[in-house]
């Protein structure tokens, strides 16, 4: 156990954090995802995990997790098919988390177009959500000196 580091993120996950640099992608999965064939893509080359729901994995990876500021797309969603202005429970409670540490809409990304960004993602967490559609991607920011 570490002092300020929510308990969910595990040894794995932290060291890809903290290896990620600016404009790294990071997938945040639901259990349905593909997420070891596509992890074998990645940078980091095989799958993390978090055993909660997308929600509590996505809070807890953004209690250290700076999210690009110089970019539209630094959160996305997969869209759900055929119905991309759709918004689901579980991505409303995405776009909570992401709210409450100043995080920016999510974007909707076509399923196809989101298997191919999670394959070029620095990494992918597959979470214990199993409502559909709990699938997102983060791109990571800067942290900046101290004093500024």
């Amino acid at each position: 156990m570490l002092k300020g580091i929510d308990p969910i993120l595990n040894a794995e996950v932290l060291y890809a954090l903290r290896a990620m640099g600016h404009g790294d992608d990071l997938i945040i999965a639901d259990t349905n995802f593909p997420s070891d064939s596509i992890a074998r893509e990645t940078v980091l080359g095989n799958v993390l995990r978090i055993n909660r729901s997308a929600a509590e994995a996505i809070r807890a990876v953004l209690s250290v997790y700076p999210l690009d500021t110089f970019v539209d797309d630094a959160a996305g969603r997969m869209e759900v098919v055929g119905e991309p202005n759709t918004l689901l429970p579980v991505m409303h409670e995405v776009q909570a988390e992401l709210s409450a540490v100043g995080g920016p809409e999510m974007l909707g990304i076509e399923r196809y177009a989101f298997y191919e960004r999670a394959k070029q993602a620095y990494a992918v967490i597959q979470t214990d959500e199993r409502r559909f559609y709990g699938c997102f991607s983060f791109r990571k920011g800067v942290v900046p000196p101290d004093g500024e």
